[in-house]
């Protein structure tokens, strides 16, 4: 990473100005906000997104991370216009419905190609940029990677699996490459979308969290002196990320008993994805 200069944040920052980052889902509701606020510290900041906006507040380029030939010539233009890599910001992702208890479909084979095995491409074609700057890569991944919510299978499993595939990279690359993981929790934007559609909405079984927060938690994963492992957005965030890595069944007993509330307060009465789950809980009561 470029040379760091004194801090003007005073959060322990290194100052931005001339990183060069490479940001994917840029035009989304996570990517806009990360891309501008670095822009606005003096990073250099270039997006990848399949359908970048008009009113991006940084370059993004078209980019299909689910196809290999997209992301390799892709990525190697941006880091050609900038000259190089210092961070990599894995934030591209989809959620949707998926029952655990029924055969994966199309919509989990998206969630699990767009979320793992995109953030998988990119970043390989990043690797050996990153390896010269001795740079970054930060992970979007999901407090359902630790802590599953029901009938959200395949997004759970994509975000563990991230997990997973960030924890080898760090043992092949981490000699000269930093690698955290940002778990944040439910913020308000379009990815819950096709889940409220469904039936299956969230409220009343996430407490949503700011944005502001989470993109102050990806910053502190790309710039901050020390390198983390993994950044909660939330101080109960950490909490949640605590109990479900080392006292799971207390975890899972919340969310049943929230779960359980739910169901019998009527909150997914017609929808289909939940039907098997409601007519147990009920038949079971």
């Amino acid at each position: 990473m470029s040379s760091p200069r004194p801090s003007r944040s005073g959060r322990g920052h290194r100052d931005a100005r001339g990183v060069r980052v490479l940001v994917t889902g840029a035009s989304g509701t996570f990517g806009r906000a990360v891309g501008a606020r670095l822009s606005g510290l003096g990073a250099h900041v270039t997006g990848l997104d399949l359908a970048p906006g008009p009113e991006d507040p940084v370059e993004v380029l078209a980019c299909d991370i689910t196809d290999d030939a997209s992301v390799t010539a892709t990525v190697a233009e941006a880091i050609g216009r900038m000259g190089g890599l210092d961070v990599l910001i894995n934030n591209a992702g989809v959620g949707g419905p998926a029952a655990a208890e029924l055969a994966p479909g199309g919509e989990a084979r998206r969630q699990l190609e767009i979320n793992l095995l995109g953030a998988w491409r990119v970043t390989a074609a990043c690797t050996d940029a990153l390896v010269a700057s001795r740079g970054r890569v930060v992970m979007m991944s999901s407090r359902m990677a630790v802590m599953q919510l029901p009938l959200a299978a395949a997004y759970g499993a994509s975000k563990r699996a991230l997990v997973a595939y960030a924890d080898a990279l760090r043992l092949e690359i981490g000699t000269h490459v930093g690698v955290t993981c940002v778990y944040p929790s439910a913020v308000r934007s379009p990815i819950h979308d096709s889940t409220a559609a469904a039936g299956l909405s969230l409220e009343g079984v996430s407490r949503y969290e700011p944005l502001e927060g989470v993109v102050d938690t990806v910053l502190r994963a790309a710039l901050g002196r020390r390198v983390r492992r993994d950044l909660a957005t939330t101080r109960r965030g950490a909490v949640e990320l605590f109990l479900a890595r080392h006292l799971p069944s207390v975890t899972d007993r919340i969310v049943a008993r929230t779960l359980a509330g739910r169901i019998r307060g009527g909150a997914f009465d017609g929808a289909e994805l939940a039907a098997g789950l409601t007519e147990r809980h009920r038949s079971a009561s």
